[in-house]
């Protein structure tokens, strides 16, 4: 059985030694997520022949058990692979990898071929958009928000401030009456918990090395975004929060965020809708260069795999 360790503010430097230099764009490997969503998965790792494995678990008809993020690394793929059917047989589970892109399924389908069911998972898809894109606003196609910015501009002053300790419990106000207003829309239980995700980051935004920017006027945090790479050339935007009694203010800050992440990150990685059909119209509405599909790959039978005693 695999020695799996709980993922800690202290892994961040080995974990991320993998993930950036990975070439998979998920959201998922973003040390930030992974770490400040702990408490929920109970996600933990270990390195082994060259490979990060990381292992979660996840909730299916009330029943918690195993799952598994695709292996990063270099080496025999299809080992990490049968070590993780291992693990899971040895706890009971069956084989179960999360966050599968097309060209994650079609290596494990090489590699193991007939043995997995793939499973399209259209509310973890990923919205990735060109930085570029995000910033210029550039053509007919954002001509809506670019009047959303413009009057907002005319009707507000405002200043643009980077997140530091200090303005750490404006931002938490703001989320909290960010929260309020989505109550109808979004089930409790899961702002609840994107809000004890939140306070670990804010409380850990150096350690975590985030970036983060919000939107004051007149004194006073009416949007607050930040993020993380998760790659060498893609940022995660973890958190976009916003007054929305303040008319065109979630185009002002997803424009002035995205133009302060560094130029070296080519994408920007705006994560899932979690099939919220609000959510899923504005994420569309920037038109991403990238709808990244994500899968879940069950095995079919467990008994094609070896079994260590």
């Amino acid at each position: 059985m695999l020695l799996f360790k709980p993922i800690t503010l202290e892994d961040k430097n080995v974990i991320t030694s993998f993930t950036c230099e990975s070439k998979l764009l998920n959201c998922d490997f973003a040390f930030a997520n992974m770490c400040s969503w702990r408490f929920l998965y109970d996600s933990a790792y270990t390195v082994v022949d060259g490979f990060l494995l990381i292992r979660f678990y996840v909730e299916d008809n009330g029943c918690k058990h195993f799952a598994y993020m695709f292996p990063i690394g270099n080496g025999d793929l299809r080992n990490a692979i049968v070590l993780l059917e291992n693990d899971a047989h040895a706890n009971g589970f069956s084989l179960m990898l999360l966050g599968l892109t097309p060209q994650s399924c079609n290596e494990v389908e090489t590699l193991f071929p007939g043995q997995f069911t793939f499973i399209p998972e259209r509310n973890y898809f990923d919205y990735i958009y060109l930085r570029e894109d995000l910033v210029m606003l550039a053509g007919k196609k954002y001509q809506p928000k670019r009047n959303h910015i413009n009057q907002f501009k005319k009707q507000y002053t405002y200043d643009y401030l980077p997140i530091t300790p200090d303005l750490a419990p404006q931002c938490m106000e703001l989320e909290s009456i960010w929260r309020k207003s989505n109550d109808h829309k979004n089930d409790k239980n899961n702002l609840s918990l994107e809000q004890r995700s939140l306070v670990f980051a804010i409380q850990h935004f150096y350690e975590l090395e985030l970036l983060g920017g919000a939107i004051a006027v007149d004194g006073k945090i009416v949007a607050f975004s930040y993020g993380s790479p998760i790659n060498h050339f893609t940022f995660g935007v973890h958190v976009e929060k916003a007054d929305v009694r303040y008319d065109g203010i979630f185009s002002v800050i997803n424009q002035e965020f995205a133009s302060r992440i560094p130029e070296q990150y080519i994408y920007i990685n705006r994560e899932e809708d979690l099939g919220l059909p609000g959510l899923r119209k504005s994420k569309l509405s920037y038109y991403p260069t990238i709808l990244l599909e994500k899968n879940a790959a069950v095995i079919n039978r467990e008994t094609l795999f070896p079994h260590n005693p």
